[in-house]
């Protein structure tokens, strides 16, 4: 389905407000226990669970606080922290309590690898292993859904111009830069598994238009300013905007496993905390994460409302 430009500019209006009120809030919604509660009391447990700005961080961030509360516990949000660096932070020094992570980004943000494992399970092993070691962090279960970096185009300009894979694009931006416009968000110009080590494994440099993360699928879709752009493998607007994503035919891109983080003594206070969230993760597919996200980004739905629908819908949590 094709966004008018209108609704599209209210439906980001209404996430960067929604993400706004949700730092330092208390939760806007509650929930009754259900299978997740079976067995487990967080009662007199108080947590702050926090986020990074996008809209699946906002969704999980909210999956995480109505999970807890269905098993008695008090929890304050600071759901939409500023990026990965600050939300990381926010964990290490007390912040935050904990937040859902990914694999890769942990591996070579916080880890400093240069190469990421290529095998999913393995990659998560490492993370959890060194995390935990070097700084105290516990990993819980992973996500089966891979929500890795990606370059996006409409698929009538992927046609057009013949770019089906990321050495068709490196091709393009030597034949025709003009066409082979970028857009993309500050984080991924400045990361070692964003256009840096892009152009480095491809062989392409390009002088990209920074854009907010958000913006960056209607730019693509309206081909302006970019015909191509950056993009998250489990975002809703890829399908719902009439995207396509060119296949890293180099096997560039890490893995992105979500997984809840939390800092080990946290955990060691509440062991049972896994027992909450290890189950949801299994249940968080990529297909899934695409829906949750085109629930806010296309359909203009409340992330919390959201992630309350999907939890009930699971019988995770009461209704």
């Amino acid at each position: 389905m094709r966004i008018r430009p209108l609704r599209a500019a209210v439906a980001a209006l209404a996430l960067a407000a929604t993400a706004a009120c949700s730092l330092n809030a208390n939760p806007t919604t509650s929930a009754k226990p259900g299978s997740l509660a079976a067995g487990v009391s967080l009662k007199g447990a108080t947590f702050t669970v926090g986020s990074k700005e996008f809209t699946e961080q906002l969704v999980l961030c909210h999956i995480t606080s109505l999970a807890l509360q269905s098993a008695g516990a008090t929890v304050r949000e600071k759901c939409g922290l500023s990026g990965s660096d600050t939300t990381r932070t926010a964990l290490t020094s007390g912040s935050i309590d904990m937040y859902w992570e990914y694999t890769g980004t942990a591996w070579i943000n916080y880890l400093k690898h240069t190469d990421p494992i290529p095998d999913a399970a393995r990659q998560y092993q490492a993370v959890a292993q060194q995390d935990l070691a070097a700084n105290h962090v516990r990993w819980l279960d992973a996500s089966p859904a891979n929500n890795t970096y990606a370059i996006a185009v409409k698929a009538s300009t992927a046609r057009e111009l013949g770019v089906s894979t990321l050495s068709d694009y490196a091709r393009l931006t030597h034949t025709d830069p003009a066409k082979a416009s970028l857009c993309a968000a500050s984080e991924f110009l400045g990361r070692n598994d964003g256009l840096p080590g892009l152009e480095r494994a491809y062989g392409f440099t390009v002088t990209p238009a920074n854009l907010a993360e958000g913006a960056i699928y209607n730019a693509v879709a309206n081909n302006n300013p970019c015909n191509f752009g950056e993009a998250d493998t489990t975002d809703g607007r890829i399908s719902g905007l009439g995207l396509t994503v060119l296949t890293d035919d180099r096997n560039f891109f890490p893995i992105y496993n979500p997984a809840l983080t939390l800092r080990e003594d946290v955990y060691q206070a509440h062991p049972d905390l896994a027992k909450i969230a290890n189950p949801i993760a299994a249940a968080l597919t990529t297909d899934v994460l695409q829906q949750l996200n085109a629930a806010v980004d296309i359909k203009g739905q409340d992330p919390a409302q959201v992630a309350q629908t999907w939890l009930q819908d699971k019988g995770f949590v009461g209704r």
